[in-house]
């Protein structure tokens, strides 16, 4: 869980200091760097799993492509800037298994990591240059400082004590030295009792985070590795979401909405589903989970009977099917594009090992305007309970949303609102100017308390209202000469309505 993101010199991100909690949805226009941020985030989750330049090549750039390590940093002009840095502060889950299936326990749970790269064109890279790492740490927030950290509202007794344990005096990842001789250091978990692995920083081709870290030496680096790997960026698209499984798919919804049918399968019939299947007979399991779906979906539609998944043995497919109250059934090439993603969705929240965050864009897509509340709560039960203690029925799972919709923004309980907008600066070294993304929060609310500046009221009720007033002159009316009947008038204009 991405507790805090700390950003500079990355695309438009220029000393962007946010605080997350389980749920966070950023309006803005378009263009401002919305989605800046998440592709710093899926960026950080490549580093955490790939070599640094295919995880930099992995970003898509301003013009959706990818290819240019150098478009990934902040540009002042046309000149950019040689170093990007970040610094996060995360939440991990105390035990999984590493990447040889042996299970590893963190000693500490709350972690902060920071990264420094920078960019790299000389002779011996390849034509697109490369990055290089000056600095990467990895350290501890002891279970006595988590309070100073943690400020969205949560039960200390139930949550943060189950979420957050371990104490530490040592760095599980340090650099040392500078210049060439620069070092990376992985050390035990035992501390000093244990001698680290060192690394020339200068040519390491990936972070020392991803290098392998076992659950024998290494379980905390493992655990951070695990939890960074497990943001993902969700572009669920419609035609991943309609095709039927086979027998042999994967049983975990992928970022684009592929294995729907197989994971919903995998959930209903191998009892893995929190608080649903505990000493019930395997077909009453599997009648709860497809009921708790079809519950979750018939607050988006009225019309909905049963959700199941149908098994062809003859040709070895799953296929995902909705059943109206007239009964008459609906395979998933039949829904709509918004069905589809709201049960994607509604998926990911019977899945307790979905863990993680999830990063979801626009999510009012193909919704109706009266039911955006509906895909309000459902992206708000995704997300883990901060009152009840984390576990199989309430995993350590948290989503980010950006948005441009009135609708949504007025939806949103006011704690959970970040809005996002381009800010004109001025560099003190040179004064030259620069557009960069700023985010504020609304007054009284905990990311305000946590320091975050507040949006006005002024920005707040444009935002919530950008119907423009009438003006003759932007109508666009032709004459009389047009020969048209200049009668009509916007919806927005109407008396009766204003």
């Amino acid at each position: 869980m991405l507790t805090r993101l700390k950003a500079s010199g990355f695309k438009n991100l220029v000393d962007v200091d946010v605080y997350l909690g389980p749920f966070t949805c950023i309006a803005g226009a378009n263009g401002v760097g919305k989605s800046n941020l998440f592709d710093a985030i899926v960026f950080l989750s490549a580093l955490a799993e790939k070599p640094l330049l295919d995880a930099a090549l992995s970003v898509r750039d301003e013009g959706g492509r990818t290819g240019d390590v150098r478009s990934l940093f902040h540009r002042v002009g046309s000149a950019p800037l040689e170093e990007m840095s970040f610094e996060v502060e995360m939440i991990v889950p105390a035990e999984a298994l590493d990447d040889l299936g042996q299970p590893a326990r963190a000693t500490s749970t709350f972690l902060r990591y920071e990264l420094v790269l920078a960019y790299r064109g000389e002779e011996g890279y390849r034509s697109v240059g490369g990055l290089e790492l000056l600095k990467e740490q990895l350290t501890h927030i002891n279970v006595g400082e988590a309070h100073a950290h943690l400020w969205f509202p949560h039960s200390y007794s139930r949550w943060r004590k189950s979420a957050v344990r371990g104490h530490r005096t040592a760095a599980f990842i340090s650099t040392e030295g500078s210049g060439p001789d620069r070092k990376i250091k992985v050390h035990q978990d035992t501390g000093s009792a244990g001698k680290p692995r060192s690394y020339l920083a200068r040519t390491l081709p990936r972070t020392a985070l991803s290098a392998g870290s076992n659950a024998a030496e290494g379980p905390t680096v493992t655990m951070a590795r695990k939890e960074m790997q497990s943001w993902r960026l969700l572009q669920l698209e419609p035609s991943s979401l309609r095709r039927p499984d086979v027998f042999t798919a994967p049983t975990k919804l992928a970022t684009d909405g592929g294995n729907l049918a197989a994971t919903l399968y995998h959930l209903a019939h191998d009892g893995i589903v929190g608080g649903s299947s505990g000493g019930m007979p395997a077909g009453a399991a599997e009648s709860q989970v497809y009921a708790r779906l079809a519950n979750r979906l018939a607050e988006l539609i009225d019309d909905v009977s049963s959700v199941y998944v149908d098994r062809d043995d003859r040709r070895e497919l799953l296929t995902l099917q909705v059943t109206d109250r007239d009964g008459t059934t609906h395979p998933a090439r039949a829904l709509s594009d918004g069905t589809l993603r709201f049960l994607a969705l509604a998926v990911l929240e019977l899945d307790p090992r979905a863990t993680g965050l999830l990063c979801l864009e626009e999510p009012e897509n193909g919704i109706h305007p009266t039911r955006i509340p509906a895909m309000r709560d459902l992206l708000k039960a995704v997300t883990t309970n901060v009152f009840e203690p984390v576990g199989d029925d309430n995993p350590l799972r948290q989503a980010i949303v950006n948005t441009h919709s009135p609708a949504v923004v007025g939806e949103m309980d006011d704690q959970d609102l970040l809005v996002a907008e381009l800010r004109e600066t001025i560099r003190p070294e040179d004064e030259s100017r620069f557009k960069r993304l700023a985010l504020s929060c609304l007054s009284e609310t905990w990311r305000a308390r946590a320091g975050t500046p507040t949006a006005t009221r002024g920005r707040l009720l444009a935002y919530l209202n950008p119907v423009s007033p009438k003006a003759e002159e932007a109508r666009g009316r032709r004459g009389p000469s047009s020969g048209r009947t200049l009668s009509g008038r916007r919806v927005a204009d109407r008396k009766d309505l204003q």
